[in-house]
């Protein structure tokens, strides 16, 4: 798939993910790779960035399978946000398959 492409829909799948849940990253990271190839350097720069527009927060939880995992938790503004980029998505999605049916009924 595209990098550039896959980059544009990261930032609403790892929203829409901590929507439904806190997460660490290599947690994070293995959901999303049940859907599309990513790597680790690919997530969290992103939620790095995330996290400095206040999108998400971060907290340290003690483990037992080895050091302290950082989790990600949505924040209000996050969650405003996830809203807006499902309702861009949406609209895109929509306009796309529209011209993608339009190309294969004029074929």
């Amino acid at each position: 798939m595209n990098i550039q492409f896959k980059k544009g829909v990261l930032e609403l799948c790892v929203l829409s993910l901590l929507y439904h849940g806190e997460m660490y990253g290599y947690e994070l990271t293995s959901r999303l790779s049940d859907a599309v190839s990513i790597s680790d350097g690919t997530i969290y720069p992103l939620l790095r960035r995330m996290k400095t527009e206040g999108y998400v927060t971060t907290y340290l939880s003690e483990s037992n399978e080895g050091p302290p995992r950082k989790y990600y938790k949505l924040t209000e503004s996050g969650e405003k946000y996830k809203e807006n980029l499902l309702m861009e998505w949406t609209a895109l999605s929509k306009g796309v398959n529209k011209l993608i049916e339009g190309v294969k009924g004029n074929e």
